[in-house]
């Protein structure tokens, strides 16, 4: 079982914990490694993010622990860069790349508030159709090709947080299906791994990580690879459910990102 996690939030941003805790909490785990991910400064949506006077205060009490922990643990300093941050890249180890909203013609659409607040804004800018909100997030999700510093790309099927059992739509539908094969062909062109990810289970929204499987073996079919993460946001989940997904994924290689970092 992978014994790391490089997607890791603190009170930084909309963590629990503060950094040092969460890295007792990697060392009491046995854990060789922790990434720090900040959700990236955006000038657009204060609600989630590291404020922009922060920034330099995170940079240094993560170096600061990296130090001090040596002996124990690897620890790195990055950032989960959304497509619209306009936060300047200087003093990180690594980037993740993610899509939090759909933009539609200036107005930013949350897809990961609740269920109610994607069925509202399909109804309000989408006519209803909970398909093309889909297509829109997939279309956002190109992006992260835009972003070359990027080192992987996290939850990349983030659109069906709410969605396990079909509530919203049908996630067979061909509609579906092609805007998220169009999106992984994309991305995968950038040669960097996309995560499995378990965050939502920690938070109860979910049972499954995302990708689904069809969409990871899809990935892999064409010569995608893949990391795992917690998307912890609580240093009791940093390594939620990762033997689980060992089995769920069973046949797909899951790589160290520490390794890309050397």
């Amino acid at each position: 079982m992978i014994r790391s996690n490089f997607h890791t939030h603190t009170t930084y941003c909309d963590g629990k914990n503060s950094a040092e805790e969460m890295v007792l909490a990697a060392i009491e785990n046995g854990m060789h490694a922790l990434g720090f991910s900040t959700h990236s400064y955006t000038s657009r949506d204060l609600t989630y993010c590291i404020r922009k006077e922060k920034i330099a205060e995170y940079q240094k009490e993560i170096n600061a622990l990296k130090e001090k922990y040596k002996d124990k643990i690897n620890i790195y300093c990055g950032s989960e860069l959304d497509v619209i941050s306009d936060m300047d890249r200087d003093g990180f180890d690594y980037f993740l790349g993610a899509v939090h909203y759909i933009d539609v013609d200036g107005t930013l659409l949350t897809v990961d508030g609740s269920g109610d607040e994607q069925k509202r804004d399909a109804d309000k800018y989408f006519g209803g159709d909970m398909l093309s909100y889909a297509e829109a997030y997939y279309e956002m999700t190109k992006k992260i090709a835009d972003l070359p510093e990027v080192g992987f790309i996290a939850h990349f099927d983030l659109v069906t947080k709410f969605n396990e059992n079909y509530e919203l739509f049908d996630e067979k539908d061909p509609r579906y299906v092609k805007a998220w094969q169009d999106a992984a062909l994309h991305l995968i062109k950038m040669g960097i791994p996309f995560e499995i990810n378990t965050g939502a289970i920690s938070r109860k929204k979910r049972t499954t990580p995302y990708p689904r499987r069809e969409i990871a073996d899809f990935i892999k079919e064409h010569g995608g690879t893949f990391i795992m993460t917690s998307d912890c946001h609580d240093k009791d989940y940093l390594l939620c459910h990762f033997e689980e997904s060992d089995k769920i994924y069973e046949g797909i290689e899951v790589l160290d990102f520490e390794n890309f970092l050397k």
